[in-house]
This record gives C-alpha cells, sequence and structure tokens, in this order.
C-alpha cells in the first residue's frame, strides 16, 4: 500500500486512541452547526457529539482504515484517504461547520489542507482546530531537565506528531491560510496554575497550555 505523502500513518497506537469525544469542544462551536466535515475523524466519537449537537450531515476524513471503517456507522459518507487528497476532492462551499482537532500536527503541509478547507466552506462558515501547545511547561522540563524530547505512544508528545505550534505559530498560519481568527482558548487551569496565572498578569498561560483551541470564521 503506498505510504501517504502528507499524513504521518497511525498504525500501532493504544486502545482508544481513535475514540476521544471532545464533547468539550464541540460545546463551543457556533450553532447551528449545519453541514459538518471533521479531518481526522477517528473512529466516530466526535461525530456522535456533532451528530447530538444537532449536525445536519457528517463527512470525516480518516486515513487509518480501521477508525475509518468504525466511523462508517456514525457519518453519512466517509473518505478514508489522505488529508489534502481528500479535501481537494470535495465540492465548493459545501459545509458550514469544519473542525481540526489534533490532526494538524500529524500533517506534513498543514497550509495545503487549511487553503483547501477555505474553499470547501460557506462564506460565513467556522472552523475549530485543536493542537498541542508547543510552548507547554513540561517540554521545558522533559528537554533541559531530563534531556529528552519525551515522545510517547500519544499525548502532548506523540511519536506521530510532526509539526508543532505556539499559539502565535497557528495563529499566523490560519491568516495566512485566509482564516478570519474569532477565538482563542485553552482547558481550564487547575487552580493554583490559575492563580499563577493572574498573578503574573497571563504571562504564564502559554506555558500552563496544554494545547490551543482556535475559532475561525470563512
Amino acid at each position: 500500500m503506498p505510504v501517504s505523502t502528507s499524513v504521518v500513518p497511525l498504525g500501532g497506537k493504544p486502545p482508544g486512541y481513535f475514540n476521544h469525544a471532545r464533547a468539550d469542544l464541540v460545546a463551543r462551536l457556533p450553532r447551528p452547526l449545519g453541514r459538518v466535515l471533521d479531518v481526522g475523524c477517528g473512529a466516530g466519537a466526535v461525530g456522535a457529539e456533532l451528530r447530538a449537537g444537532g449536525a445536519e450531515w457528517l463527512v470525516g476524513i480518516e486515513l487509518d482504515p480501521e477508525a475509518a471503517s468504525s466511523a462508517n456507522a456514525v457519518f453519512d459518507e466517509i473518505r478514508a484517504e489522505d488529508a489534502v487528497a481528500a479535501v481537494r476532492g470535495l465540492p465548493d462551499a459545501n459545509f458550514d461547520t469544519v473542525v481540526c482537532y489534533d490532526i494538524l500536527e500529524h500533517i506534513f503541509d498543514p497550509a495545503a489542507v487549511l487553503r483547501e478547507l477555505r474553499r470547501v466552506i460557506v462564506p460565513g462558515g467556522h472552523l475549530h482546530v485543536s493542537v498541542p501547545n508547543a510552548r507547554h511547561a513540561s517540554l521545558f522540563r522533559d528537554l533541559y531537565l531530563k534531556g529528552t524530547f519525551g515522545y510517547t505512544a500519544w499525548g502532548h508528545r506523540d511519536s506521530t506528531h510532526i509539526r508543532w505550534f505556539t499559539r502565535r505559530d497557528l495563529e499566523r498560519l490560519l491568516n495566512e491560510c485566509g482564516w478570519i481568527i474569532t477565538e482563542v482558548s485553552t482547558h481550564p487551569f487547575k487552580p493554583y496554575r490559575a492563580a499563577l496565572s493572574r498573578l503574573t498578569g497571563g504571562a504564564l498561560r502559554e506555558l500552563f497550555a496544554v494545547q490551543w483551541f482556535v475559532l475561525c470564521r470563512a
């Protein structure tokens, strides 16, 4: 089987890797959801949340064949192929909402995907992206105190991540690809981290954020 030219193969991942529902992110999406495209839809857990949130039509893109097969039970249409090729095969102005949850970091050329997504979404439609934060404090700890980058099978430093984004990097990329950013957020902090962030006027926010969530408008 030919190797994808745009996404790192994800075979051999631990059980549950493709089954994160991300209900917290779906809850942040503007309503109505309308026609939804889920790039990197995994086994369909996010799709189930989108459906419960009122999605009228669900299309998923997933390279992993086993996960894509499972997602078939949830989505109206699954494209089990490379992300760039899959998006290029979609018609213009066909979606109201697009989600890219923890997928851009797996793609060799995320800009190519984001530019194509701009084409397939309706004017005023919404894109929601989540990526690991390259400035998280744990990376400094591992690099400077432990002497390792600290790759793992899943999580912040998943061994199949090939792109890394700070908040500024992600905002710049989205802007360059024609998206209008309307909100940048992260997970709620634990009380002591929230207090430290407030005491420093928010200076530590970027070190405590494990991920960034960016909502955009076309």
